[in-house]
């Protein structure tokens, strides 16, 4: 029986190797979904930039390795990685449980929580207990609207863009929004008449990079590895202070 084991482990770990990609070779297709400022947004020559495309770019010097942006919708990102239609998701996206037993992450990088915005004259809206029987806007595929799928008596719309959201509670066509802090706060500086009523943890191990289940498993280490050193020597506080992030 040992013996059998032994050789199952084997051809398990043969299995992983045959797998996985040489990334120095090719160039690399990282996915995002540019609608999510300062993190990843199209700049005024239509070019994807943000916090992940300077450490993508940082990451790809000091590793060695080439790469392309594909923007697509946030929600197709892991299905892209499982098909191979990408390579890497650079998205601020969070590692939750679920998507592990999908896809690889690297080591979170970024932490935020859960943020609840609303209208400034929205006086009947004072907390979470109060979005009952109300509509709020989410960003489709994100943990926020899984977050809010699970708020009682709450009518969810999801939009593919978080500025669609944004601009649907400007209008009052929903009620509240819920995103990220991160980005939410970015939101709030621009636009005076939203404000925050209630910001909770969001149950994920932070903003990671993604990638297809044992790809690339050599990459994610020096991933890892590079990101830390980068946090040693500055760099890392450099890029959140290019984009006012803490």
């Amino acid at each position: 029986m040992k013996k059998f084991f032994k050789i199952l482990s084997c051809f398990m770990l043969i299995f992983t190797f045959a797998n996985a990609k040489d990334f120095t070779k090719d160039t690399l297709i990282v996915g995002t979904n540019a609608t999510y400022p300062p993190f990843e947004f199209l700049d005024d020559k239509s070019e994807v930039t943000g916090f992940d495309f300077d450490l993508m770019a940082e990451l790809s010097k000091r590793i060695g390795f080439k790469y392309e942006v594909l923007n697509m919708s946030f929600d197709g990102l892991i299905p892209a990685l499982k098909s191979g239609k990408i390579d890497i998701a650079a998205a601020a996206m969070s590692a939750t449980p679920a998507r592990k037993k999908a896809v690889d992450f690297s080591n979170a990088y970024y932490f935020t929580e859960n943020l609840f915005l609303k209208c400034k004259d929205s006086t009947d809206i004072t907390k979470i207990d109060d979005l009952n029987g109300k509509k709020i806007g989410v960003q489709l595929g994100t943990v926020q609207e899984m977050a809010a799928k699970e708020l009682n008596g709450v009518d969810v719309s999801a939009s593919e863009d978080i500025f669609v959201a944004i601009m649907s509670l400007k209008n009052k066509k929903v009620d509240a929004v819920l995103v990220d802090s991160s980005i939410g706060y970015s939101y709030l500086k621009k636009n005076p008449d939203l404000v925050e009523f209630a910001k909770v943890p969001d149950g994920s191990e932070g903003f990671s990079l993604a990638f297809d289940k044992n790809k690339y498993p050599d990459l994610i280490e020096k991933i890892n590895v590079e990101i830390e050193n980068m946090k040693k020597d500055g760099t890392f506080d450099k890029i959140l202070e290019k984009y006012d992030l803490k």
